[in-house]
């Protein structure tokens, strides 16, 4: 497989506490790579580590073929890095900004200027060009801040939580933006909190908990392991009342509306399928984040009286 990012037992120490452990990643060329985790689970510190801002206690690590480790320069020539907050000048105005930072990496004056010009345009900040940046918005000056980290072409794109405080609309637009990126060859490695970016975004999803991954693979895949889809009934307030296994075909959901029928239940009937937030809560859950994740057990008619019982007690009353 031709790897863009390749780590393998990556460990890192702050004194006696263990950010990660023994973390091992493997991120083919040309996709998008989401790390999943809570706060504190050690996203930003995987990200500092392959992008030379801090040294893995043990391990090693590639980006791009090249040793994070022992040629931080080379690694450096070949990635974009946008942090968690917005790294640019208030001062100066959007355009200033990009055309600044392309000179610094070695544009000419003329190409810099065309490159600004395409950035702020394909990100919908051509109309704020030249105001300066202290006047934009939040969403403005993330969107801004990827343009600068764009600037360039770099194999690989380093991006940490990059829609965080984003309104849905821009959120929207980065996607399209990180999706042309990858279907121009470019590798996008990004952190995010928004699971639905995850789900929508990535090739290839990790799960980190306590400095270790504990799942990784497609968003299906993941989902897969939480279980199958169910029917659900609920009250007339949203509130779940009962939930019947199905394999989502249609005599499988027939046969589980049959089920409600038969137990004389009423209320609002819905198909749910599972999320990758029903698999970061099973993954994460301090009690279960090291146990593997069990599919749902299946319903057997033997046990509708039991779980008549259950609705009786949880909502007073079985709805008729």
């Amino acid at each position: 497989m031709n790897l863009a990012i390749e780590a393998a037992g990556l460990t890192k120490r702050y004194g006696k506490t263990e950010v990660l452990s023994h973390l091992d990643l493997a991120v083919p060329r040309g996709t998008i790579f989401a790390l999943l985790g809570p706060n504190g689970a050690g996203k930003t510190t995987t990200i500092n580590i392959l992008t030379t801002l801090e040294r893995a206690d043990a391990g090693t690590a590639r980006v791009d073929g090249v040793d994070v480790g022992s040629e931080p320069k080379q690694v450096r020539s070949r990635i974009a890095v946008t942090g968690q907050s917005a790294a640019v000048d208030g001062v100066l105005s959007g355009e200033e900004n990009l055309r600044m930072m392309g000179r610094l990496l070695g544009l000419g004056s003329r190409e810099a200027r065309v490159r600004a010009g395409e950035l702020l345009e394909s990100l919908e900040l051509s109309p704020a060009a030249r105001r300066p940046v202290k006047s934009y918005s939040g969403g403005m000056r993330r969107r801004l801040d990827l343009a600068i980290s764009l600037i360039v072409t770099r194999p690989v794109l380093f991006l940490d939580e990059p829609t965080t405080g984003l309104d849905a609309r821009s959120r929207q637009q980065l996607w399209g933006v990180i999706r042309s990126l990858a279907a121009n060859g470019s590798t996008v490695f990004l952190t995010t909190q928004y699971l639905e970016e995850a789900d929508v975004l990535a090739d290839d999803i990790a799960v980190l908990n306590g400095g270790r991954v504990v799942a990784s693979g497609t968003a299906a895949q993941l989902k897969a392991r939480v279980g199958g889809e169910s029917v659900e009934l609920h009250d007339e307030l949203g509130a779940l009342l009962f939930s019947v296994p199905s394999d989502g075909s249609v005599p499988g959901v027939r046969a589980a509306i049959d089920e409600i029928d038969r137990l004389g239940l009423r209320g609002v009937i819905s198909l749910r399928r599972p999320s990758l937030d029903d698999v970061f809560l099973a993954l994460t859950d301090p009690g279960t984040a090291e146990n593997p994740i069990a599919p749902n057990t299946p319903t057997t008619p033997g046990d509708s009286e039991a779980r008549r019982a259950t609705v009786d007690t949880l909502t007073g009353k079985a709805l008729r």
